[in-house]
């Protein structure tokens, strides 16, 4: 008798935890694989949180989140969107991921289809899976910097679209969709009223001119976007676990009853750090910012010096996606040729769908000396390989 369910035999295992669990066998390997902030989370962040601890913030509180975690989340939306946001529009949730379910639980049934970039961040595939949902990838372009287009996503729409993911900056190509490319997809949206699932966990790593504009900022769209955020990314929070959904009232109503059935409560103590990040000194994420600014520059321009590398200049995020179609290899065999040769642990494009095969993903959230040191890695194994 097999019991396992269709759901656990099917569930997409990720290809990045297996590079990064393959990379454990061996010594000296320089790690690009998980998209991590290399640095600490702040302080006066862990400092907040201590001070929950000692003021015994550490039982049940409400399945939505604490009302000032609600209120900060809101306030800074704010000010940053110039329209109101109110606690009751947020939905606190454990980290971007469960957000993203949260978010689909609350829109979509079984047979409905959700649209998603691809090449996109794999975990998508597997939440819709899980709901019954059928997830349709729409490709996404080099030639377009990695943009998902409005007139790609028209396309795929049938009588059975629900929803679509949005990701900017994304994760894994570094693009950054700009207000243009964010109101031409809107007119697809709201023809066919369509539920937005806007993933922005990196709205805040963004680079040169490119600015962050979310769907949500465009009046006539607004009630059909649900915002994904975390302080992951932002803070070097990732393993805190702690992100929301925030948007249309209604459906944001219908999440506490959910989170009861799945995690009750992000801890109390953790929220009010999170509280402190979002209301606290920002210079340290333009800090952090300025860090990945300069590895980027390493990494990039490294691997464009290397024969057989192409990568164009990532927009946003800390993810350089890598052209390696001149190798003629697949994506997943040239990113273990890479480990065992060079003793560097990439991700394989097509970890990320069918539109990834022949390139490779790198983060550059690391060090200086650990960017320098696998470029040089990389190109010496292919001077002596290729």
């Amino acid at each position: 008798m097999n019991h396992l369910s269709n759901v656990a035999k099917n569930y997409p295992a990720s290809a990045i935890r297996r590079m990064f669990e393959l990379a454990n066998q061996y010594e000296d390997v320089i790690k690009l694989t998980v998209g991590e902030p290399n640095f600490a989370t702040p302080d006066y962040i862990k400092q907040a949180a201590k001070i929950g601890i000692d003021e015994n913030l550490t039982h049940y509180v409400s399945n939505a989140g604490t009302d000032e975690l609600r209120q900060a989340v809101a306030r800074k939306y704010t000010l940053e969107f110039g329209e109101e946001y109110t606690s009751d529009q947020v939905m606190v949730a454990f980290g971007g991921m469960e957000a993203i379910m949260l978010a689909l639980v609350a829109t979509i049934n079984p047979g409905d289809e959700v649209i998603i970039a691809d090449p996109a961040y794999p975990n998508y595939l597997g939440q819709i899976l899980m709901l019954g949902g059928k997830a349709v990838p729409v490709p996404v372009y080099e030639e377009n910097a990695f943009k998902l287009k409005a007139e790609d996503v028209e396309k795929a729409v049938t009588s059975k679209t629900k929803a679509i993911i949005l990701n900017s900056p994304s994760n894994p190509l570094g693009s950054v969709l700009n207000e243009k490319d964010t109101r031409e997809l809107a007119e697809v949206v709201l023809k066919h009223d369509l539920i937005v699932i806007s993933d922005e966990v990196y709205e805040k790593i963004i680079y040169d001119d490119e600015v962050h504009f979310s769907m949500a900022q465009i009046p006539e769209v607004k009630e059909n976007v649900l915002i994904i955020n975390s302080l992951s990314k932002t803070y070097a929070m990732t393993g805190w676990r702690v992100g929301f959904v925030i948007g249309n009232k209604d459906i944001i109503s219908s999440m506490p009853k959910i989170q009861e059935g799945v995690a009750s409560c992000v801890p109390p103590f953790i929220q009010k750090a999170a509280v402190a990040a979002i209301n606290g000194p920002q210079s340290v994420v333009e800090e952090m910012v300025t860090h990945y600014k300069r590895r980027r520059g390493i990494l990039i321009n490294g691997l464009n010096e290397i024969p057989g590398f192409s990568c164009i200049n990532s927009a946003g995020a800390f993810y350089a996606f890598a052209n390696i179609k001149a190798f003629k290899k697949p994506s997943e065999e040239f990113a273990i040729e890479l480990l065992k040769g060079a003793k560097v642990a990439v991700t394989p494009g097509s970890a990320f769908g069918k539109m990834g095969e022949g390139y490779l993903r790198f983060s550059f959230a690391n060090s200086d000396e650990n960017l320098i040191e696998a470029v040089n890695r990389i190109k010496n194994y292919v001077k002596e390989n290729y």
